[in-house]
């Protein structure tokens, strides 16, 4: 009799589930898409799990399962032949910086390989005086590169501002580097943002000087290089118009469905709102908008908090804790290993805000339950980040454990214990592995094997249950999803080394950080993240399985279409 009711239980529960496929509200079959004949990789479930048919119309899933079921229902329905190509969720990009990629656009490319060319400061030098006369840019106007890496120059060094001058003595020049975190400005640069050998070091930044003497190098770091880049950033935002359609085609291209412009100032959120306004949006932009405008932001009637209008929105508040590992910026409970630029003893960096500050920025965006996403490379700043938390929850008489989704950017050097703070507070990392590969050898130099190892530990959060994702922070490196993947997989770095083989990630782990978990990551599991039915018809075809083929060639794996919604907005 047991037996019995369970097998009747079974039969309705699978009645209902075919009866809730074929009540999917449409409207013209006609318009609906069949997409068979590929490895469908639903991401739905813990492990993978594979569909015969998914069907779209007007934009949303409306069918997965059989194709013979599909076909017998959707009889004019547009039938999509993958060839045994494999389809997933539209990539979700966890942290980037949409602006900022827009904006180096207008900029001249400094990297590194295999990024760019860049070999030693003699190049850098080359190509800026080469970018002025190229673009006939007249003497006084400002000049920007982006993405120099000191560690990987032949001088294993910063350029200073008289190596700059030497070559571009009549244009103020700001070079960003890589890390966005510090940048050097020439001397007509620091005149014009009046940085002179009395100017003092701010809170949570630093002027580096000459040896020996308080004559600026050029070098800003952290909060001191705040003024050039809001100088930078206005005066690009002018082009931003230009150079949209290109940015948007670039996440496009590489399957991203979903963008996010990760610090987000009041003139930039305007001007993307009056582009989703105008329609000009091909796939979505979550927007974070900066700390120091939180409670102006806040008490802005105009700002689409967490709700799109046009494909566009404003899900929260971006907080800086400290500053780059790669940069000797972030902020630790140890000392770096290696010389410090502007620190003579004990160096371990320096968190951006005081204690007192975040904990007044964590009260006021949890008592407006405004979500939060921490920039925090260093375990000292993450420490300070749960401190922030503790006491709010505390003042609001708050559940830690809301689910609020307090996201803590990068948690590049979190500890054990501090990911099981996240799990038990309901908080969340977004990993950054493309470290393990562009600086997991400087990290082992600076910091010593055993943090270097346990730098964006996916493997130990998943372990938890964690819902980590895994980023590119672009433009620090590139917008490419696979890559991160390939990354977080193999974690080798440049020179071959494994960065830490305990935290590899599966593939299958390192496609759920751009995938479902990226769709937690901002409130929209109900809709996006995986192929399920009422979700939206986000797709990435991909030209091989990154499940199936050998780990070391994920990132060669090709993006052939990508899918907003039903409508193709990119094709190989």
């Amino acid at each position: 009799m047991k037996n019995l009711l369970f097998t009747l239980i079974v039969l309705t529960v699978v009645s209902s589930c075919k009866e809730k496929e074929k009540e999917i509200p449409t409207s013209s079959e006609a318009a609906a898409q069949l997409f068979y004949n590929g490895e469908i990789l639903s991401m739905q479930a813990d492990k993978p799990d594979y569909l015969e048919a998914v069907v779209e119309q007007d934009g949303k899933i409306v069918f997965v399962g059989s194709k013979k079921y599909a076909a017998t229902n959707f009889p004019n329905a547009k039938m999509i032949d993958l060839q045994g190509k494999t389809m997933l969720p539209g990539f979700i990009d966890p942290h980037s910086h949409f602006g900022m990629v827009s904006s180096s656009m207008g900029q001249v490319d400094l990297n590194s390989p295999p990024v760019g060319e860049v070999a030693n400061i003699e190049d850098i030098m080359q190509k800026m005086k080469k970018y002025k006369s190229e673009n006939n840019i007249p003497d006084g106007e400002w000049i920007f590169g982006w993405g120099y890496d000191e560690s990987q120059l032949k001088e294993k060094r910063h350029p200073n501002k008289r190596e700059i001058d030497a070559v571009l003595p009549n244009n103020p020049v700001y070079l960003v580097h890589t890390s966005g975190h510090m940048g050097v400005a020439n001397s007509k640069a620091l005149e014009k943002l009046k940085v002179t050998s009395e100017t003092k070091d701010p809170d949570g930044g630093t002027i580096e000087r000459f040896p020996n003497s308080k004559e600026p190098s050029g070098l800003v770091q952290e909060t001191a290089m705040y003024p050039f880049m809001g100088n930078m950033m206005m005066i690009l935002q002018k082009k931003q118009e230009e150079f949209f359609d290109a940015t948007q085609d670039y996440y496009a291209s590489n399957g991203i469905t979903t963008a996010q412009d990760g610090m987000t100032d009041r003139n930039a959120i305007e001007f993307f709102q009056s582009q989703a306004d105008a329609g000009k949006f091909k796939i979505d932009l979550i927007t974070l908008g900066g700390y120091t405008e939180l409670e102006t932001n806040l008490n802005d009637s105009l700002i689409n908090w967490k709700t799109y209008d046009n494909r566009f929105k404003v899900q929260g508040t971006k907080i800086i804790a400290d500053g780059s590992p790669q940069g000797k910026t972030a902020f630790f409970t140890e000392a770096f290993l290696t010389p410090v630029p502007g620190c003579e003893s004990d160096c371990k960096g320096l968190p951006s805000l005081t204690q007192e500050t975040l904990n007044d920025l964590f009260v006021l965006a949890y008592k407006n339950d405004n979500q939060l996403f921490i920039h925090s490379n260093g375990d000292a700043s993450i420490d300070m980040i749960i401190a922030a938390h503790e006491n709010a929850c505390e003042k609001l008489n708050q559940h830690l454990d809301k689910d609020r989704r307090t996201i803590v950017i990068h948690s590049q050097f979190v500890r054990p214990d501090q990911l099981e703070i996240y799990k038990k507070y309901n908080m969340e990392p977004s990993f950054f592995t493309n470290h393990a590969y562009f600086w997991g050898d400087v990290h082992v130099e600076n910091l010593g094997e055993k943090r270097a190892f346990f730098l964006s530990p996916i493997a130990s959060a998943d372990k938890l249950s964690l819902k980590y994702t895994n980023h590119s922070d672009a433009t620090v490196t590139p917008i490419d999803p696979l890559f991160t993947v390939w990354s977080a997989v193999n974690r080798v770095s440049r020179t071959g080394k494994t960065i830490g083989p305990d935290e590899k990630a599966t593939p299958y782990q390192a496609l759920k950080a751009i995938t479902s978990h990226a769709a937690y990551e901002f409130f929209e599991e109900e809709t996006k993240g995986s192929l399920s039915l009422g979700k939206l018809a986000d797709f990435v075809i991909l030209d091989q399985n990154p499940l199936l083929v050998d780990p070391m060639k994920i990132k060669d794996i090709k993006v052939v279409e990508t899918i907003k919604e039903g409508k193709s907005i990119f094709k190989l």
